[in-house]
């Protein structure tokens, strides 16, 4: 079964420190943690206490406490939300992670999802499944299906595609999103079968 702990470390390795960019529809972030989108998360206080630090934001790197709530928050709102211990290829749940930690965890799970149901030859492999963001017991079991029939790398190679395609679109339509391109397309594995 996959391992958070290789996931969040690759994952960790695209996450900047602080940043409060305007033009990052995001906002305020930490590690990866955008304050628009996760208001309550329990890092904000201290990050706020330490505004006034003359060292800020310098002053968070290693700060225990901190890297602790960031690791528990990822572990529990783009981990387990998709069930990704019970992923059998962790080369598949770092990308989902990855994936749902950039573009969120619904549209994680569609991407596999809709990889699932492109390789299944019409549902002769394995039945369609609901293309609906939420992985559960069918999702898994399709990816099951697919591990044993030719292995990780189409499921792995598709889900890259949909997400590089996600990033191109989206700067299309919000040019000034461009800025973000070259750390966009670092997470996007172009791999060869």
């Amino acid at each position: 079964m996959a391992n958070f702990d290789e996931a969040y470390n690759i994952t960790l390795g695209h996450e900047g420190g602080y940043s409060n960019d305007p033009v990052d529809v995001g906002g305020e972030t930490y590690k990866g943690v955008a304050r628009r989108y996760h208001k309550t998360w329990e890092g904000w206080q201290f990050i706020d206490m330490k505004k006034n630090d003359p060292n800020f934001p310098d002053c968070l790197r290693g700060n225990e406490l901190l890297d602790t709530a960031v690791r528990k928050f990822y572990k529990a709102y783009y981990w387990d939300v998709n069930l990704l211990d019970y992923v059998r290829s962790q080369k598949i749940a770092n990308e989902m992670f990855d994936t749902g930690v950039n573009m969120g965890t619904s549209r994680a799970g569609k991407f596999l999802q809709l990889a699932l149901n492109l390789l299944n030859k019409n549902g002769k492999l394995w039945k369609d499944i609901v293309v609906d963001g939420k992985v559960g017991k069918n999702t898994l079991k399709a990816l099951k299906s697919c591990l044993a029939y030719r292995g990780e790398g189409y499921v792995y190679k598709i889900m890259n595609i949909l997400q590089g395609n996600h990033y191109l679109e989206y700067m299309q339509k919000s040019p000034t999103q461009e800025k973000f391109a070259y750390g966009w397309l670092k997470r996007v594995d172009f791999i060869k079968n």
